[in-house]
């Protein structure tokens, strides 16, 4: 994946242009490319909402634990999940069989995403279902993507017929620089004991710097892994403080992905009559 940074409004929009010019010309006699259905995009966005609202509870969570003893969670998986429109967030490990996921803390979400009033579990609590299976999921996940030498996050959604998404995905390491890249989605059977999907989101990862006083209208990067933007390039946009939207590039369309998350297409090349 080849990555520019951070632009302001006139060079975003003459690469995003330019881009798409040279697209065209390459795919005048290309075959035909079918544009992502509204379903697609759709789907796409709320993942990247959930991952980033994932994000910010295991953030917040982990604060609002560490607040009471900073060893607290020394040793300890975070995993979080939403129910009824909050996020739950338990802090604890696998036993040594994997016949439960044992829980020391739980963090509950209050008025906001910033906000969660912890408990501690006076005997381990044993989970043997969510918090079990994504533990599971989680640790097949780290094994096949293997050691790294930086800091990484990892969240577990929902997937289809109960399976689970498994995101391992870069952390931010220094304030106002947002990597981007360098970011795995595993799909895990429902009990998370196999992997049954691996997809490469993005290959290199960036560091993108916002400046205080200095907005920059948009991002914009190229991605030739698929042709369709990425669960995380809507968690990158969301992620920022404040909010700023990408157009990403792939070898046949343009998107823009919104400060709300959302996704459209801007441009697409011709397709052969």
């Amino acid at each position: 994946m080849k990555e520019t940074s951070q632009l302001g409004t006139a060079v975003a929009l003459l690469l995003v242009t330019a881009a798409a010019t040279a697209w065209i010309a390459r795919g005048a006699v290309a075959q035909e490319v079918l544009s992502p259905t509204a379903e697609e995009s759709s789907a796409i966005a709320e993942r990247g909402r959930l991952l980033y609202e994932y994000d910010q509870a295991s953030w917040h969570a982990s604060d609002a634990v560490q607040m009471a003893n900073p060893k607290n969670v020394e040793g300890r998986r975070y995993i979080a999940r939403k129910e009824n429109g909050k996020w739950t967030v338990v802090f604890g490990k696998l036993n040594e069989d994997h016949s439960y996921f044992g829980i020391s803390y739980q963090a509950d979400e209050q008025a906001t995403l910033r906000q969660f009033a912890v408990r501690q579990e006076p005997a381990e609590r044993q989970d043997d279902g969510f918090f079990l299976h994504a533990g599971c999921a989680i640790e097949l996940a780290m094994k096949d993507f293997g050691a790294v030498s930086r800091p990484y996050n990892v969240a577990v959604l929902p997937g289809p017929a109960e399976q689970l998404y498994v995101y391992l995905y870069p952390a931010q390491i220094k304030a106002r620089v947002y990597p981007l890249g360098g970011d795995v989605r595993y799909l895990a059977s429902a009990d998370g004991t196999k992997i049954l999907e691996k997809r490469l989101m993005h290959k290199t990862i960036i560091e993108i710097e916002t400046k205080p006083g200095k907005k920059a209208a948009a991002g914009f990067h190229t991605h030739v892994l698929s042709d369709l933007p990425e669960d995380t390039d809507v968690l990158h946009v969301l992620v920022q403080d404040p909010p700023q939207p990408e157009f990403v590039g792939t070898p046949h369309f343009v998107y823009q992905v919104k400060t709300d998350g959302t996704i459209q297409i801007e441009k697409n090349r011709k397709r052969k009559k």
